[in-house]
């Protein structure tokens, strides 16, 4: 198998050829058809997270064809087409696996963070882990789905039932959760980068009901905001646009300092949250609903020895919608 590994922090990843891996018990192995780049994956490159287990392959949005089972797996079967996501195992026995929270889980791994990942030919993953794709035809399309849009769902669901929705950050996951939006009849207000006419536009074309750049307020108050950049500085500004009783979520794994900010900001009612991470059922629940919404992810193609290339577009913002590899 060829895979791009990071072999130290800060550093491109390295092209190898690796003996092809080997299923354990309870894991099954994929031939990668698709892998999307999400910016997860450029804060582990970067360093933004700590202790990656190095070396490393990255990439957590893998849609792949089951090529081998280890013992004990009956399901998924072979040849059948799964996506892999971020949450690689939970320990099912912690407090917040007992809750249903197991996103919150005290001993978890991350694929490409603590495992190896899916910017490879090959990639192994517990099968429970592993979601069937029946009806997801195009592997392209679907690898954005994965972690851009199983966070965007999961960040909606903690947004509520908020009819004004703010999303700061018009990229991949914002892309995708804009479309599930408009299906569900909410108004999407985008907040680009000041002078991204490439993101904005695709914001327009996607039925934005407002769009222009995060140091602009909107026209009217929101009900809640959802914050996919990870900029400190835009949770004041996303507190100071939601109304009273809003609510303004903070959907990436990483993010600059928040600056400090009046407490009249917060007043009144308004709430704060993160998200961390997904749980298989916000999986299921998504996928579920995709194939109604007909979302159609925007994708930018690369070979798969061309992934410090887009990680690079990714890093400069130069990517309109997701970056995929293809093996």
């Amino acid at each position: 198998m060829k895979a791009m590994v990071l072999q130290a922090i800060g550093q491109p990843l390295v092209m190898e050829t690796r003996p092809d891996s080997v299923p354990g018990p309870g894991q099954i192995r994929v031939r990668v058809e698709a892998c999307a780049v999400c910016r997860t994956d450029l804060h582990v490159v970067d360093g933004d997270l700590p202790d990656p287990r190095l070396p490393l392959v990255p990439g957590h949005e893998i849609v792949g064809i089951v090529d081998a089972l280890g013992a004990g797996v009956a399901s998924p079967a072979l040849g059948v087409r799964v996506g892999i996501p971020w949450l690689a195992h939970a320990c099912g026995h912690c407090p917040y696996c007992a809750s249903g929270r197991e996103n919150l889980c005290d001993e978890p791994a991350f694929t490409g963070y603590t495992r190896d990942g899916g910017f490879a030919t090959h990639a192994v993953a517990e099968a429970d882990f592993a979601f069937p794709l029946e009806g997801f035809e195009d592997p392209v399309a679907a690898a954005p789905l994965m972690c851009a849009g199983v966070i965007g769902w999961r960040s909606l669901v903690l947004a509520g039932e908020a009819a004004r929705l703010g999303l700061y950050g018009f990229g991949a996951a914002a892309h995708i959760l804009a479309q599930v939006c408009r299906w569900q009849g909410r108004e999407v207000y985008a907040f680009t980068r000041p002078g991204d006419e490439a993101a904005q536009a695709m914001a327009r074309s996607l039925g934005a009901t407002w769009v222009g750049g995060s140091d602009e307020m909107p026209p009217v108050a929101l009900d809640a905001a959802i914050l996919f950049a990870p900029v400190g500085a835009l949770v004041p500004l996303a507190l100071r646009a939601v109304r009273k009783g809003g609510r303004v979520v903070c959907g990436g794994i990483h993010m600059s300092d928040i600056p400090r900010f009046p407490y009249r900001l917060l007043w009144e009612e308004r709430q704060l949250v993160s998200v961390a991470n997904l749980t298989r059922r916000d999986a299921v629940d998504f996928l579920a609903i995709a194939p109604r919404v007909g979302i159609r992810p925007v994708t930018t193609v690369y070979p798969l020895a061309a992934a410090n290339e887009a990680l690079g577009d990714l890093r400069s913002g130069g990517l309109v919608g997701a970056a995929v590899l293809v093996p």
